[in-house]
Formats: structure tokens, sequence, C-alpha cells
């Protein structure tokens, strides 16, 4: 199959031109100002953007959490993420505490293989690392699995040691590959909640309440400060706050190589939707928790001058009724987590480039680029080249809908209620390719299914 897209305004992280572009199979074999071809197909971009599929790089798709599973599968997950321009994610496969790591990716890899309708890849998340098993970070390197994510936070289920953090970001460091961590300092924000329950306060609010951005900011602290001693690359998650940026901010200073991303969540909305009615703000319970709005300035900031790097989602999604309401007179039992893969190209668009605070290069670059440089997809994805793949959006910056659970052409993911409802937002995708195959037309499926698991290169290397 071969498709042809003509007259569109080609957007990469570094380039902006008009040109043709010829997909042949999987791949795109020619860019030219009026490419003379024949194809099998011809989409016409005439007034719109040709960019990069995005590149979600932080995603829970079937993962058990807080005595449930996350709503959406991989099946569901990954049909929403390309109605929303998504071509490639990178979800998070789970070690059982004491069990091997392997066994962990084994039981990710049963999940995904077969539902899948764009790419994916894994993270590891490492509940444990005993010397004797660290051999097994060299062999998930070798399968393509190349970033571990360690958790500061909940005691008892995913905290792990600040041995452990050593031992891990060591071997990680000499294997070539990537650190991510979930950094706040859970240990205090436990006897926190401790307090909160002893005095009761067991609204959602007191979620956010019971976790203070300071605790955030002491858990990057420490993270940056355990790798640059462990000399390994470190990938902050969900950065949340300014307190936690500031610490990135001087890591990166004295020359540490610690990068970040933040989540639209952070950048969108903030502490007020906890003080909704009733049990309301139960649906914004996420970790970390949404913070005072003045922070998304200097959350901006940061990404218009580089501190951050990415925008990925922590989709962890879980449905009002008969999930979030688990939690109901205690907070603590509220699935953390929310829905936001299929809103992520379109909200950052719209805060970046309608609102006129970032470049579109530079929206490209944060939505897909930086994921692909970062986690060893590119140039195999991540971009617009020759012999790169044909994960292309055919994206309209005209477009304007109101985000909202009821609206079919904003909302796909399986899940009772929308985070970003009544938001009124700009720019959408009109055609999504992965792999040179038509997903999404129009805002109706076109194909379903064909998604492959990708094995990702050590950091420094790139991705043919």
């Amino acid at each position: 199959m071969s498709v042809l897209i003509k007259n569109g305004r080609v957007i990469t992280a570094t380039d902006d031109y008009f040109a043709d572009v010829l997909v042949e199979g999987e791949k795109i074999t020619q860019i030219g100002a009026t490419l003379d071809v024949h194809a099998d197909r011809v989409i016409d971009a005439t007034g719109k953007l040709v960019i990069p599929g995005g590149i979600d790089a932080h995603t829970h798709l079937d993962m058990p959490f807080g005595g449930t599973t996350s709503a959406d599968d991989f099946e569901s997950g990954t049909r929403a993420a390309a109605f929303g321009g998504t071509t490639t994610l990178i979800d998070f496969a789970i070690q059982t505490k004491g069990q091997s790591t392997l066994a962990g990716l084994d039981t990710w890899h049963a999940k995904a293989e077969g539902k899948a309708s764009i790419d994916y890849g894994f993270h590891m998340i490492v509940t444990d690392m005993p010397e004797e098993r660290l051999p097994e970070l060299e062999r998930l390197a070798e399968q393509g699995v190349t970033s571990y994510k360690l958790f500061m936070a909940y005691p008892g289920v995913l905290y792990v040691d600040d041995g452990t953090l050593y031992r891990a970001f060591r071997r990680a460091g000499e294997n070539g590959t990537r650190i991510c961590m979930h950094a706040e300092n859970g240990i205090v924000i436990d006897e926190i909640v401790k307090q909160a329950i002893a005095d009761g306060k067991v609204e959602p609010k007191y979620h956010a309440l019971t976790r203070p951005t300071r605790m955030e900011a002491e858990g990057v602290h420490r993270a940056i400060a355990i790798a640059e001693v462990a000399n390994v690359p470190l990938y902050i998650v969900h950065l949340s706050c300014a307190d936690a940026l500031d610490e990135v901010k001087r890591g990166r200073a004295r020359g540490v190589d610690v990068t970040c991303e933040t989540c639209p969540q952070y950048l969108f909305l903030d502490y007020s939707y906890y003080e909704r009615e009733g049990f309301e703000g139960a649906k914004w319970v996420m970790t970390p928790a949404l913070r005072e709005k003045w922070n998304q300035d200097v959350l901006w900031k940061g990404l218009e001058l580089g501190h951050i790097g990415n925008v990925a989602t922590d989709h962890c999604p879980f449905c009002f009724k008969g999930q979030k309401d688990l939690g109901v007179g205690d907070f603590r039992k509220i699935p953390n987590g929310a829905p936001g893969l299929e809103n992520r190209m379109t909200l950052m668009y719209h805060g970046a480039v309608v609102q006129k605070r970032l470049s579109l290069n530079r929206w490209v670059e944060i939505t897909s680029t930086t994921a692909a440089k970062t986690f060893g997809l590119f140039p195999k994805k991540g971009t617009i080249a020759v012999g790169s793949d044909a994960d292309i959006v055919v994206f309209d910056p005209n477009r304007k809908e109101t985000i909202g659970v009821n609206n079919p052409f904003t909302h796909h993911m399986r899940v009772d209620f929308s985070a970003y409802e009544g938001f009124q937002v700009q720019g959408f995708s009109d055609v999504v390719l992965s792999r040179g195959r038509v997903m999404v037309e129009g805002g109706k499926l076109a194909t379903e299914g064909g998604g492959r698991f990708i094995k990702r290169a050590r950091v420094g290397e790139l991705l043919r």
C-alpha cells in the first residue's frame, strides 16, 4: 500500500516547510515540493499540518491498582490514542515483589499482544532488586526494555529503599539504560496521611493536602543525588510543581544527566477541582496530586526553556462509578489515576500554539521527538524523514471542539468521565497513519489492530 500526502505543511522538531510525503509500505520513502508519483491513496493536506505521530511515554493500561484494574486495556487504550493522534506509547510492565522482572515482562506482553492498534514499548517497574537478580536488567535491555521505573512512594506496595535505588541505578548506568523515577517521599507522606485520618479528614481533597509539594521536591533532590553518584541518566516522571522543577534545574546546572516530563493535568487543572461538591473531586485523585494554579505558569516556562523535556499523560483511568467510589469515606482507597491519553495532542496544541506559549516546532518536540530520543525510538519514530516509520498525523489546526465524555469526536476511552469536561479547544487530528496504515480518518476508525512491540535502543543509540 502506498499513500501520497499532498500540499501539507510539514512540521518536525526542527523543520517547517510545505511538501508532499510519499509512504510506501511502512516507511516514508520520498519528501519533495511536488511529488509526481503514483500512489494507491492520495490524501490532500491543504491547510493542514503534517507531523510525526505523537509518542506518549507514560501510560498504565490494564494495570491492577487499589483492588481494581485501570479501565483501558491495550485494545481500548491504543484505539483511543490513535483517535487523539498518538501512534506510539510506552507502558509500564510491573515486577511482582519477590519475583523476576522477566516474568513481569511476560505478563505485560500477554496483555498487549494481538490487542494493540498502535506500536508500543515497555518500561519495567522494579519493586525489589537484590544483588543476585541484577543481571536481569541486562537481559531486559537485550529484549528492548531499556528503562526502569522505581518508586519512592506507596510504602508496602511499590516503594523501594535508597539502597535498592542505588543498586539498580548503578547497574542501569553500566548497562547504558535509563532510570525513570516516581519521586515523592512516601514514608513522610504516609505519616501525614495517618494524622489526617485520625483527625477525620477523609474527603478526596485530603489526598492532595497530605502530599505537599516539598515532599515531591525532596524526592526529586534525593533521586538526582543518587543518580549523580551512580552515574546513570535520570528521567523524573509526572513532575507537577515549581518546587520539584527547581531541583531539576539545580541538578542540570551542575551537569547531572537529568530530565523530566510533566503532564497535561498539571498544565491545565489545579487544586480547586478537589473542592467540588460531594465526592466529585475523586475524579482527579492522582499522584502527584493537582497543585495550586500558579504552578502552571512555572511549568509552561519550564517547557519553553527546556528544563522540562517531554509531555506524557500518566494515563491511568478508573471509572467514577464502580472504581473511584471504592474510596467513599476514605480518600486512601480512591484508585489513583485519571484519563488523558486521547486528549494530549489537542490540549498541548491549544495551550502551546493557539495560546502562543510555544512554537509549532516545540509542540512537536514535546509531544513526539523528545520521547523518541529519550527512550531509544529515534529516528524510527518521532520525526518526518525518509526511512522513518510512516507514523504520520495530518492535523487540522482550525477545528474546534468541546471535550466531553458525550462528544463522540473527543472521547473513545473506556471511562465514564472526562478529566477535561467542557474544555473548548482548537486543533485536532484529522488523518492518523501508523506505519503506513490509515488508522483514523475524519473522526472515524479506519483500521484496528496491528500494533507491534518495539524493542528500544539503549541511551545514545539510534533505532532504525
